[in-house]
């Protein structure tokens, strides 16, 4: 990522052909994307990729009241850039049981919460059915609370475990109370750069495939990107292209959440982290090459308060939400705090000029009374 812009006439003629391009709401090509990326001024990509978040959301910035559980962190694979995963006789290894589950939900209903999110590692002692429970004992401890969970990668090996498609997959999780899914796993499409990552895990066609069929079920999804460990500006760029492409075929994905790499306590921890310019710039980028998203996230977890609020003016309309008992991103050195309160969000928010918008998971405005609370229309813009 360069940079070391020089503004030649041919640089000031490029940028204004992308610029009228984004007024004339056309999508931009893989070479404009490169261009962006490598060349563009970060002032000039922020300025682009905000006429196009506003375009797209007005002026609302959005945020959710979720809880996280992870439910075990013994795992199968061994991704380099991991520092949340534990072998089975580890120290840290830990499995929840029912009541434990039981307590999170009933935490998570006291603090008001829309949404679990559920993600954990592949336990290779435990059946489909005991990650099938984990829903089923989430629904059933608070019918309204809805529940993201499972990424790709997870429904890929419940897939193999059990020797059944995808779809059957799905079907079990839904018939549950499965609400949508994360997008985790998907790290960087690019096999080359996938394999110094986490080279057993799912490739990216059965990631893309996963989605594809969920989104055939009616189940939304996100989708993430990892940035800021070995890929280069042409790998980010197809990450992203693959994306709009299954949007456009699709239309099942809801939100994109670029992923800041942090290293500490994985075995890449001899790279330096990503720079705030380099968050921004993704976040900008990410805005403008994914026309066909309605939202894009600032993860405040990973990118810090500071960075996630500059982030609202570079293409993000969505700091995620409270994130109570988030560890993945923590036990990998992330330095912010464990939880937000929607008073400090509100803060963050303001303090931008955005107006703040509680949602819930499927983008609908969230109706509060008291410490109970309702769903009101959609608020999407687009």
């Amino acid at each position: 990522m360069n940079s070391n812009y020089k503004q030649t006439p041919e640089y000031e003629n490029r940028l204004q052909e992308i610029t009228e391009k984004v007024e004339a709401e056309q999508r931009l090509s893989i070479e404009d994307g490169l261009f962006l990326d490598q060349q563009a001024d970060l002032l000039a990509l922020g300025e682009l990729a905000n006429r196009v978040r506003e375009r797209k959301n007005s002026n609302f910035a959005y945020y959710n009241t979720n809880i996280h559980l992870n439910p075990t962190n013994v795992c199968v694979y061994r991704c380099r850039f991991c520092a949340f995963r534990a072998d089975l006789k580890d120290e840290k290894a830990y499995a929840f049981s029912d009541d434990m589950i039981r307590e999170r939900v009933e935490e998570a209903r006291q603090q008001g919460a829309t949404e679990i999110h559920v993600v954990g590692g592949l336990h290779h002692q435990k059946k489909f059915e005991w990650y099938l429970n984990i829903i089923r004992v989430i629904h059933e401890t608070d019918p309204q609370i809805h529940i993201k969970g499972w990424t790709a990668v997870e429904i890929n090996w419940f897939s193999h475990i059990t020797k059944k498609p995808y779809d059957w997959v799905l079907q079990q999780l839904l018939d549950v109370g499965l609400g949508s899914m994360p997008g985790g796993g998907a790290e960087i499409f690019d096999e080359t750069v996938r394999s110094q990552l986490c080279e057993h895990k799912a490739d990216s066609e059965k990631w893309i495939e996963i989605h594809r069929a969920a989104h055939n079920l009616g189940i939304r999804t996100n989708a993430t990107m990892l940035y800021g460990h070995v890929e280069q500006a042409e790998h980010r760029i197809d990450h992203l292209n693959r994306l709009r492409l299954l949007q456009d075929e699709t239309g099942g994905f809801q939100t994109f959440i670029p992923l800041a790499f942090h290293p500490d306590n994985t075995k890449l921890d001899h790279i330096p982290k990503p720079t705030g310019q380099m968050d921004l710039r993704i976040i900008a980028l990410s805005r403008l090459m994914l026309d066909n998203f309605d939202h894009i996230k600032a993860y405040w977890v990973m990118l810090g308060e500071k960075t996630a609020q500059v982030a609202l003016g570079f293409g993000a309309d969505d700091l995620d939400g409270t994130v109570i008992h988030e560890t993945i991103y923590h036990d990998a050195g992330a330095e912010t705090p464990q939880e937000l309160t929607v008073e400090q969000i509100h803060r963050m928010i303001q303090e931008t000029g955005r107006t703040p918008m509680e949602r819930d998971t499927l983008y609908r405005k969230v109706v509060r009374d008291g410490h109970s609370w309702s769903i009101g229309e959609p608020v999407v813009m687009s």
